[in-house]
């Protein structure tokens, strides 16, 4: 079965860094999308950053675009999410989220069409 596992959640300052992990099992990692996705309290989730094994297009969403920086490492299974210059407003749960089969072109970021979910890590960044 198909497992996400993130890790490196906490507590920083405004302007601080962070770095999450999420440890990927279950599927064919060479074949397949996995990237970052967040929800505050009271909001919609949303997408941050994936990366496609498909074409090897990356996503990065307006809000995180120069701050966040997505990776692999494909032997282990493993996607990083460096999170640089953060915000208050960047305080949420963070998800990693896993497509393992792209049913449209370039569609492959996104709340709704990712097929499995790791159970998420909060980051809180206090002024």
């Amino acid at each position: 079965e198909v497992q996400l596992v993130e890790s490196g959640g906490g507590l920083v300052q405004a302007g601080g860094s962070l770095r999450l992990s999420c440890a990927a099992s279950g599927f064919t990692f060479d074949d397949h999308a996995i990237g970052w996705f967040r929800q505050a309290p009271g909001k919609e989730r949303g997408a941050l950053s994936c990366i496609s094994s498909w074409d090897g297009s990356i996503f990065y969403s307006d809000s995180v675009k120069g701050r966040f920086t997505i990776s692999t490492d494909n032997a282990k299974n493993t996607v990083y999410l460096q999170m640089n210059n953060l915000k208050p407003e960047d305080t949420a749960v963070y998800y990693c989220a896993a497509l393992t089969e792209l049913y449209h072109h370039s569609d492959y970021c996104g709340p709704y069409i990712m097929d499995y979910w790791g159970e998420g890590t909060l980051v809180t960044v206090s002024s």
